[in-house]
C-alpha cells in the first residue's frame, strides 16, 4: 500500500511540473497574451524619402515584340484587352481607391496603402464581362500578394463584373518578364525603372480613360527592420543611407529578395556605392558571411530574416500581416 501511494505521489508531482511548463524546451519560448509566438523583427527606420514605395498598374500591349526568357520571339499571343481594361478602370474608381485606402486599419490599427494625391480617377463605364474576357491574368509582385491587398479587393470586383482574375506574383523582375513572354494581361508592380522599360520598350499601352501608359496610384513606405536589439544601431542613425552603412561596417546579417524585385532594386540603391553591390552573385561574393541572396519573395524572406536575427528591408505592408500572423505566411 505504501508503495501504490509513493508512486501516486511521484505521478502527482511529475503532472504538476508539466503543467507549471517547468519542464521540456517551452519553457524558454517567447510568447504573447494569445499564447502565439512573438515576433523580435520590428521597423527600426521608416519614413526616410529614399524608402517610398509607388505602385503601378500597366495593361499589356497585344501588339508588344513579345519574347521567352532566352530573348526568342513568342507567336500567337492572346491578350485579354477588355478585361485589363475593366480592372485598371475598376481600380482607379472611387470605390476602389477608397477601399484600397481604408485597407489594413481595422486589422493593424495603420493604413497599409496611401492613395497618391495625383492618382487619376476613372468616372466611365466599366465593361462586365463575357464568355470570352471573363478571365484576367495579372502578374503582380509578392509585395502586393503578402500584404493582402488583392484578396480584399479582387472578390468585390469580380462580385460586381462577372470576372475572374488570375494572380501570378514573383518579384517585379520575374512578373514584367511574364508579361513579357504574354503570359498577362496587365502588370501591378513597384519598380519605377523597369515600369518605364516596360513601356518604352512597346509592351504597354494606354487604356480609355488615361492619359499614360503607366498608372500611378497608391503608394507606402519601405522600411528597414531587424532584431529588437538592432546590434547595428540601425534606430539611432541619421538616415537609411547610414543605416546600410553601419549594418555593412559590422558585418551584421542581411536578408536581400536578390530576385530582381522592386524590394531588391531599391535595397541596391540604399548599400555604400564603395561595396560595389549588385544584382550579381560576384559583387557580393565577399560579404556572404553576412550578405545572404535569398532570391525568394518578401514573406519568405522575412520568415528568414527572424529566424537568422538579420536585418531585411521590405514594404510595410508585408511586414504588419507578418506579424499579425506571428511571423507565418504562407
Amino acid at each position: 500500500m505504501k508503495k501504490l501511494i509513493s508512486l501516486l505521489l511521484v505521478l502527482v508531482m511529475a503532472l504538476g511540473l508539466v503543467a507549471c511548463g517547468t519542464t521540456g524546451s517551452k519553457e524558454t519560448q517567447p510568447s504573447d497574451s494569445k499564447g502565439g509566438a512573438v515576433v523580435d523583427t520590428v521597423i527600426l527606420k521608416e519614413a526616410d524619402d529614399k524608402m517610398l514605395n509607388t505602385y503601378s498598374a500597366i495593361a499589356v500591349n497585344p501588339e508588344a515584340p513579345f519574347v521567352d526568357a532566352d530573348g526568342n520571339a513568342v507567336s500567337d499571343v492572346y491578350v485579354n484587352t477588355a478585361g485589363a481594361d475593366a480592372l485598371i478602370q475598376w481600380l482607379l474608381s472611387e470605390e476602389a481607391l477608397k477601399k484600397a485606402g481604408e485597407y489594413g486599419y481595422k486589422e493593424y490599427g495603420e493604413y497599409l496603402f496611401y492613395v497618391l494625391e495625383n492618382a487619376p480617377k476613372y468616372t466611365g463605364e466599366i465593361a462586365k464581362a463575357t464568355e470570352e474576357t471573363k478571365t484576367i491574368r495579372l502578374s503582380t509582385t509578392t509585395s502586393v500578394k503578402d500584404s493582402g491587398l488583392l484578396g480584399y479587393l479582387l472578390p468585390v470586383f469580380e462580385a460586381a463584373y462577372g470576372y475572374k482574375v488570375e494572380v501570378q506574383s514573383a518579384g517585379t523582375g520575374k512578373a514584367i518578364a511574364a508579361a513579357k513572354a504574354g503570359n498577362a494581361d496587365l502588370i501591378l508592380v513597384h519598380s519605377k525603372s523597369q515600369e518605364e522599360t516596360f513601356v518604352n520598350d512597346g509592351f504597354g499601352r494606354v487604356v480609355n480613360g488615361f492619359s499614360a501608359e503607366r498608372v500611378s496610384f497608391i503608394y507606402n513606405y519601405f522600411v528597414l527592420c531587424g532584431p529588437s536589439a538592432d546590434p547595428a544601431g540601425v534606430k539611432t542613425a541619421d538616415s537609411v543611407l547610414a543605416a546600410f552603412q553601419a549594418i555593412a561596417d559590422g558585418k551584421h546579417k542581411f536578408i536581400s529578395r536578390g530576385d530582381g524585385s522592386g524590394t531588391h532594386t531599391k535595397e541596391l540603391a540604399l548599400w555604400p556605392e564603395a561595396l560595389g553591390i549588385t544584382k550579381e552573385a560576384d559583387s557580393f561574393k565577399n560579404y556572404t558571411e553576412w550578405y545572404n541572396s535569398a532570391n525568394t519573395g518578401m514573406g519568405a524572406c522575412l520568415v528568414m530574416a527572424e529566424e537568422m536575427g538579420a536585418y531585411i528591408l521590405t514594404d510595410k505592408a508585408t511586414f504588419l500581416t507578418f506579424v499579425a500572423n506571428d511571423g507565418v505566411m504562407d
